[in-house]
């Protein structure tokens, strides 16, 4: 604990006794502590140790004994476009952490509150006015922690006015590209690459698609699971555009042979933007994929992702239990990753151990222990999760099954007392068990540990601003009405500026929903058929159907009866639309 020494015990012990922190009886036995044994300990330090109090409320109570506010460090409280303002290697080594920077003035968590050489070290350093808050170091560790180990590069600083008719004017010839490197860092190159993030993040784009074309280069915005065409501008511009894309995200970029991975971090409209940079050879040049990852756009609350009120009763019951595996399936950007943080923001407390293991960390969550794969210097999902056993947690999610021992582990957990979140690629839920016996899983082992499996997929939402009614063909209502759905109105949008002419606005999840009881349990340990098993929790109601769930929200003007039956892949009734 930095804290002063000297008179400052009996004034701190006072602010704790007053604040409630600490009792009069407690603080006497601290203070004998301190003459007898722990002369060389502070006050708070021992405190501490003997449990009376945390390190916070010293803290706290230090702050206000030398007059300076105290700050409890969370990550929307800094600007990430200040903490650069000193050295990484400074901070960790002083513990400090710099939060904003208002009119030249810097203010900086600090500790150590009564190092005064080290507040005018930071002043010299930074040749800024300096004011400190106290805030503690377990605080400042985990904020340091936190921090992207790559750059944070401020559009809003370099975007301003930017529109389309000024990208557009990036004409000039480039005939000999040379040094690509210095072509990338020229200014018609940098503002183009941040028109195409920032009209992107403005657009609610998830990804972004630079590929070579014939004749250009064409950017294109998947824009609620559909691409759209951006821009077209002169093809002698995508290798410096990728070189760009390159140095932001610390790629090599020499190498346009090989596939390459990074990220990028952005700040927009003051908040922090992810960006997973892709890049693959191809045969008229390097195609580039940026995923954009907006903590602004999603949603990270169960009840605002689309489930049906029976589905979320039951999903709430099973992330609620003690142990067991809950399985999420779906496609590559079906929302499985989103619905699983909003399961663990779900059942986040101060008195659970949530670890999680993923590739890559996508959101960073409050509560929550997260780690991601390193699979070059070994550290796999396999081998993180059984490190994680050590770790006493009471809840688990792995980002993916991918293999055997995978599977193994996470059911071996299980079945030792903790609750597992996962997820698995399979078409529908009945599919997971499959899938899991395909890995090489007992089924014993499956039927003893498996709780539940949500299978989802993403819909277009109907635009409200241009949504209207229609009458569907009439073999389609009939063939509704035989399979015992009656939708008394049908829903579209017809399309307006709002939705791009699209007629749709947004996506939410519709999902199919497995839960496991004893009978089916015997089942799969039994090894049942895919589709007798199906056909036993359809007859035991323990299956919702994602066509099931998919109709009711067309009833209730939703979404479309197209998307519903795209989503479900029923293609016979989808060529009566």
């Amino acid at each position: 604990m930095n804290a002063p020494t000297t008179s400052a015990p009996m004034r701190l012990g006072n602010v704790l006794t007053k604040r409630g922190f600490v009792t009069i009886e407690q603080l006497e036995v601290a203070l004998d502590h301190q003459k007898n044994k722990g002369k060389n300990k502070l006050l708070g330090e021992i405190l501490v140790d003997l449990g009376y109090c945390t390190e916070d409320q010293i803290i706290e109570c230090l702050a206000v004994e030398y007059g300076i506010p105290y700050a409890k460090l969370e990550a929307r409280l800094y600007d990430p476009r200040v903490v650069g303002i000193l050295p990484r290697e400074y901070i960790e080594k002083n513990l400090v952490f710099p939060l904003f920077l208002i009119d030249d003035v810097l203010t900086i968590a600090v500790t150590e509150i009564s190092n005064l050489f080290l507040i005018d070290e930071i002043q010299t350093l930074t040749e800024k006015q300096v004011q400190i808050v106290a805030s503690s170091p377990r605080d400042v560790r985990r904020m340091i922690q936190n921090l992207p180990d790559s750059k944070v590069f401020v559009i809003d600083d370099i975007i301003e006015d930017s529109d389309q008719s000024e990208v557009t004017l990036i004409e000039d010839a480039i005939e000999d590209i040379g040094d690509v490197e210095e072509i990338a860092g020229q200014s018609p190159v940098i503002r183009l690459v941040n028109y195409v993030i920032y009209n992107a993040v403005k657009e609610g784009a998830s990804d972004i698609h630079i590929e070579p074309a014939e004749r250009c280069m064409r950017v294109r915005y998947r824009i609620d699971g559909k691409l759209h065409k951006s821009l077209e501008v002169p093809q002698h511009l995508l290798n410096a555009v990728n070189s760009r894309i390159k140095i932001m995200a610390g790629l090599d970029i020499s190498e346009r042979r090989l596939p390459q991975d990074g990220r990028v971090h952005v700040m927009l409209d003051s908040r922090k933007i992810d960006l997973r940079v892709s890049t693959f050879p191809g045969n008229r040049g390097e195609k580039t994929v940026i995923r954009v990852l907006d903590t602004k756009k999603v949603t990270l609350v169960l009840k605002h992702l689309g489930f049906a009120e029976d589905i979320l009763d039951r999903f709430l019951n099973n992330i609620h239990a003690p142990n067991g595996i809950v399985l999420v399936t779906g496609p590559t950007g079906s929302g499985k990753s989103t619905t699983l943080y909003a399961a663990l923001n779900e059942i986040a407390t101060m008195e659970n151990n949530i670890c999680t293991v993923e590739d890559p960390i996508e959101y960073h969550l409050p509560l929550i222990n997260q780690f991601q794969v390193q699979e070059r210097v070994g550290l796999t999902f396999s081998k993180a999760l059984r490190t994680l056993l050590r770790q006493d947690p009471d809840v688990i999610m792995v980002g993916e099954v991918r293999d055997e021992e995978t599977g193994r582990t996470a059911i071996q957990a299980a079945l030792t007392g903790h609750l597992v979140f996962s997820t698995l690629h399979t078409n529908d839920a009945v599919s997971a068990v499959t899938r899991l016996v395909n890995m090489g899983v007992e089924p014993y082992l499956i039927g003893a540990a498996l709780n539940m499996v949500l299978a989802q997929r993403l819909v277009r939402s109907i635009c409200p601003k241009c949504s209207e009614a229609y009458e569907p063909p009439r073999n389609l209502r009939k063939t509704l009405e035989r399979m015992g759905y009656e939708i008394p109105v049908f829903r579209k949008g017809i399309g307006c500026r709002y939705c791009r002419n699209s007629g749709y606005s947004g996506r939410l999840g519709v999902h199919e929903m497995l839960t496991i009881d004893d009978e089916l349990r015997d089942a799969i340990v039994a090894g049942m058929p895919i589709g007798e098993l199906r056909r036993l929790a359809v007859k035991s109601k323990n299956l919702i159907s994602m066509q099931h769930d998919g109709f009711r929200k067309v009833r209730e003007g939703i979404t479309t009866i197209e998307e519903v039956l795209h989503a479900t892949g029923d293609v016979a009734m989808a060529s009566m639309t």
